[in-house]
C-alpha cells in the first residue's frame, strides 16, 4: 500500500513538553509510514481488529462472544461506519469541504485556541477542520476510523502539522496509549452517532486526554440522520451531567442553524457545547 502517512515528527510541535523519549515513543507506536489500516498485530492491545457481527469481536484468531445487546450496539456502529464508507464515494466529501470552517465554528470562536496548541480532532472526516487549524499553526491529531474518509483527508490536506490516526470513540484506546494531553478536543457532527452508554465512556476518555484548563468543543445534532448512518437522540442535560462527573464544567451553549441546504430542508439544527476541564487544586 502506498505510504500516505505523514511523518509523525509533526505531532511533536506543541506537545507539553516535547522530549526525546516522547519522540521515540511516537515513532514506535505510529512509525513514519504505517498502513492506513489498523495494525492487526496490535489489535489486542489497542482494542481493534475485525468484527464478525454474528459472533462478536475478533482479534486475530482469538474470538470473544458478547451478549446479544452488546452485539446489537456493535452492529449499529458497523452500519454507521459502512454508511460513511459508502457515502465517501458520492458527493459527501465535496459537500463537507464546501463548508467554511470559519463560519461553522463562529458560534464558539472565542473558545478556539488563540496560540499554537495541540488539538485532537475526533471524527475528522475529510480533514476540512484539521486542515484549517493546521493553517493557523496548530498541531492536529486527526482521528478518523473510516478508511475512505481518512485517505481523502490525507490527500486533500497535506500538512506537516497534521498526523492521522485510525481510532474511534468511545474508548479512543490508541490515542490514549500514546500518553499525550491536548489543549482542545473537537467533535464536529459526531456525538449523535453514539449511544448514551458510549457517551458516558467517551467523557471518561476525554478526562485522560485533556490537560487542565483544556476544552472540549462539540456540535450536537437535532434531527434525523441519513438512513445509512443511524443517529441516537441527544439530551443536552445528559451531556452536561456526564461531563461534570468527569471533572468538566460547561462554559458555553450556543444554538446554530445547519449550513447544508439538505439539512436545512429537513429541519436539522445544532447546538454547540463547550466544556472546560477543572483544575484539581
Amino acid at each position: 500500500m502506498t505510504n500516505l502517512w505523514p511523518c509523525c515528527d509533526g505531532l511533536l510541535r506543541g506537545c507539553h513538553p516535547p522530549d526525546a523519549h516522547l519522540t521515540k515513543h511516537l515513532h514506535q507506536e505510529l512509525g513514519c509510514g504505517p498502513s492506513l489500516r489498523r495494525d492487526r498485530s496490535r489489535s489486542k492491545r489497542f482494542g481493534t481488529g475485525s468484527l464478525d457481527q454474528t459472533k462478536g469481536y475478533r482479534a486475530g484468531k482469538r474470538r470473544t462472544k458478547f451478549p446479544i445487546e452488546h452485539r446489537c450496539k456493535l452492529s449499529a456502529r458497523n452500519r454507521i461506519l459502512e454508511g460513511y464508507e459508502a457515502a465517501a464515494s458520492g458527493d459527501l466529501i465535496q459537500r463537507w469541504e464546501a463548508i467554511s470552517s470559519v463560519e461553522l465554528f463562529a458560534p464558539v470562536a472565542e473558545h478556539l485556541p488563540q496560540q499554537p496548541s495541540l488539538v485532537l480532532d475526533v471524527g475528522a472526516g475529510s480533514g476540512r477542520d484539521a486542515g484549517w487549524l493546521a493553517s493557523l499553526s496548530h498541531t492536529v491529531v486527526a482521528v478518523e476510523p473510516v478508511d475512505a474518509l481518512r485517505t481523502a483527508g490525507i490527500e486533500r490536506h497535506r500538512s506537516p502539522n497534521i498526523t492521522w490516526l485510525d481510532d474511534m470513540l468511545p474508548h479512543l484506546s490508541r490515542i490514549i496509549s500514546l500518553g499525550l494531553t491536548f489543549d482542545t478536543v473537537l467533535l464536529c457532527a459526531v456525538w449523535q452517532h453514539l449511544s448514551d452508554e458510549e457517551r458516558r465512556v467517551a467523557f471518561s476518555a476525554f478526562r485522560r486526554l485533556i490537560s487542565e484548563g483544556g476544552k472540549i468543543i462539540m456540535s450536537i445534532r437535532h434531527g434525523a440522520g441519513a438512513p445509512t448512518r443511524p443517529v441516537f437522540p441527544v439530551r443536552i442535560s445528559d451531556a452536561v451531567t456526564w461531563a461534570a462527573l468527569e471533572g468538566f464544567s460547561k462554559c458555553c451553549e450556543a444554538p446554530a442553524n445547519s449550513l447544508q441546504a439538505g439539512n436545512q430542508a429537513e429541519g436539522v439544527t445544532w447546538t454547540w457545547l463547550v466544556f472546560q476541564k477543572r483544575s484539581k487544586s
